[in-house]
């Protein structure tokens, strides 16, 4: 890798990084639900009138939705390239902002931040990590998946209390349209720097490790490149295994990033963004943390540790939460190794479809992958707002969350080999 195309691949990392922290406003989305609740409380002219069961319809929506849209996305950034499909991103999420600005209509909430905003999220979130990912070695998957998708957990740390000042200055409505010609802004500039390497293009470090030679490596032909279609991807048993796992894992990630602000309300008062703010840290960290680990220790063992460790934080959760008055400091601090876990996801599953099936169908291929993502964040969101309701209490969600993850402990021990894994065997069968 020359210099220069050292700095375009920097280049290309850093773009995507901050089109991701444009797109993370979907995790401040209990902090919308707030004041969308107290609107539907205090009642009045141009209040919101909506039943309080359906407050996270259109955050639900949203995520199944831009779980659907990654394969449209996904195909649109394997034939048009990062750069259009980005800039494609950037105007739907812009223009669905700016259509529930001008309404409190639950349809209308539907169209544009469940519909508009989910499509365009897709959008611009399957451009970032692919072309990134083109200018780096195999060995760099995982960190450089990491970083760019960090971007996206990230993104509450400023969105969350921007969020909370301009609904407490500007009101709903002018709040929104804020956000919508910010992002028509911001996506358009960062999507002109998403470019994919030339035709032939070879990253400095392909070559890998080889025990029987002079310089220690491997030739790129001993890990030969596999490019598996969509169709070839869905017939094989580690697809299904990992559509399953992501959708336990993400769903019990989505479930407390959108209701974590409700759940901080007692304790924290109007302060409840902060546990929001502090959860995207978290959620940040994980993704980089997971990359870098993964990379070391293959994606299989990092995986199960994280589901592992999920699992025993969701039963933790429910004495905290189900306590009479519950105190800041244990809530912040299980959001924030909940968001860690959570964020751990966006990392790992996109670094499995590389892995397995290549780079050439890459977009599409992790597009129908991330199907689990918008299926799982759907179905534990409305679960978890209707088992609330009912109940008055977030236990019985995070039951469900903590027996769904030991279930996905089981199916992380059957997954088949990773690259890092293979790799090693390659390796010892040479020294042997």
């Amino acid at each position: 890798m020359s210099p220069r195309a050292a700095d375009k691949g920097k280049m290309v990392t850093i773009a995507g990084t901050g089109i991701n922290l444009a797109l993370g406003i979907l995790y401040t989305w209990s902090i919308f639900k707030v004041a969308i609740k107290q609107s539907i409380e205090a009642g009045g002219a141009g209040a919101f009138n909506w039943n309080l069961a359906s407050i996270n319809d259109p955050y639900a929506v949203c995520c199944l939705v831009f779980a659907c849209a990654m394969i449209i996305a996904g195909k649109c950034q394997d034939t048009l390239g990062p750069r259009v499909t980005a800039f494609i991103g950037g105007l739907l999420v812009g223009l669905g902002f700016i259509v529930v600005s001008h309404s409190t209509a639950y349809m209308s909430w539907i169209i544009g931040f469940g519909f508009l905003v989910g499509t365009g999220i897709a959008f611009g979130y399957s451009s970032a990590t692919p072309a990134a990912l083109k200018w780096y070695p195999p060995a760099k998957t995982g960190k450089i998946a990491g970083i760019v998708v960090a971007g996206f957990g990230l993104a509450s740390v400023y969105i969350a209390p921007l969020a909370k000042y301009l609904l407490s200055t500007y009101g709903m409505q002018t709040s929104m349209l804020f956000f919508g010609i910010a992002f028509l802004i911001v996506m358009s500039i960062l999507s002109m720097f998403l470019v994919n390497p030339p035709a032939g293009y070879v990253p400095r470090g392909f070559v890998e490790r080889r025990a029987d030679t002079p310089d220690n490596t491997v030739s790129r032909a001993m890990f030969p490149e596999k490019n598996f279609t969509t169709s070839q991807m869905m017939k094989t048993p580690e697809f299904w295994m990992l559509w399953i796992l992501y959708f336990i894992s993400a769903g019990a990630g989505l479930m407390v990033i959108g209701s974590v602000a409700g759940m901080a309300k007692s304790s924290l008062g109007e302060s409840a963004f902060i546990a929001v703010a502090i959860m995207a840290i978290g959620n940040a960290g994980g993704r980089v943390v997971a990359g870098v680990v993964s990379d070391k220790i293959g994606r299989t063992r990092t995986l199960a540790g994280m589901f592992i460790f999920q699992a025993i934080l969701m039963f933790a959760a429910i004495p905290i939460i189900g306590a009479g008055s519950t105190s800041a400091l244990p809530l912040v601090f299980l959001a924030t190794f909940i968001g860690f876990n959570y964020g751990a996801n966006l990392t790992l599953f996109p670094s499995f479809t590389k892995d397995y099936w290549g780079m050439k169908n890459f977009g599409v291929n992790y597009g129908v992958i991330f199907t689990a993502w918008g299926a799982g964040g759907f179905v534990m969101s409305k679960t978890s707002q209707a088992l609330t309701t009912s109940t008055g209490s977030f236990a019985a969600s995070f039951l469900i969350a903590g027996i769904l993850l030991c279930v996905g402990i089981y199916f992380t021990f059957h997954l088949s080999k990773d690259a890092k894994a293979r790799e090693k065997d390659v390796i010892e069968q040479l020294a042997a």
